[in-house]
């Protein structure tokens, strides 16, 4: 069951990381750019598993795909996929390292980097390959950063005595 506590808290962590998303760039920032929803959602499952799920990753999603006028469906496909895999292993994920989780988190979002590039090929978009890929790098890069930020985050709240 999600508290209200808990509503008051993940929601704009998560509203936060879509408008970082979104925020415009110049042009040679933007293949720099992390992909900020993945990231908070993959905290927030492993924090709080029994309360951010795949109904939280598909409705972020959504939000996504429609704010950065992508197909329906793409970056939520992406999101689901991701937030299973971290709902599968986020007991083991929990206890490594700060170095570790970020090459877990490397990986989780080079897959949902490759289904979005799948999903965009379907179509005919082909994006330059050569620098697709360093958001996911940059994501891994910036994961400590943000684990240790929202974790202060949801300690100050008390939203869970765990972790």
């Amino acid at each position: 069951m999600i508290t209200t506590r808990c509503v008051q808290v993940v929601v704009p962590t998560m509203l936060v990381a879509l408008m970082l998303s979104i925020v415009p760039l110049p042009n040679w920032a933007e293949m720099l750019r992390p992909d900020w929803v993945a990231l908070v959602l993959i905290y927030w499952v492993m924090a709080m598993p029994e309360k951010v799920g795949v109904t939280v990753a598909w409705g972020f999603g959504l939000l996504l795909d429609v704010a950065q006028g992508a197909i329906l469906g793409q970056h939520a496909i992406g999101l689901v996929l991701i937030t299973y895999i971290v709902l599968l292993q986020y007991a083991r994920i929990r206890v490594f390292s700060l170095v570790q989780q970020a090459i877990v988190v490397f990986f989780l979002l080079l897959i949902k980097q490759l289904l979005v590039l799948w999903v965009s090929g379907i179509i005919g978009l082909t994006p330059q390959l050569s620098s697709y890929f360093l958001s996911s790098l940059v994501g891994a890069i910036l994961w400590p950063w943000l684990f240790l930020s929202l974790r202060n985050v949801r300690r100050r709240f008390t939203l869970t005595k765990h972790y």
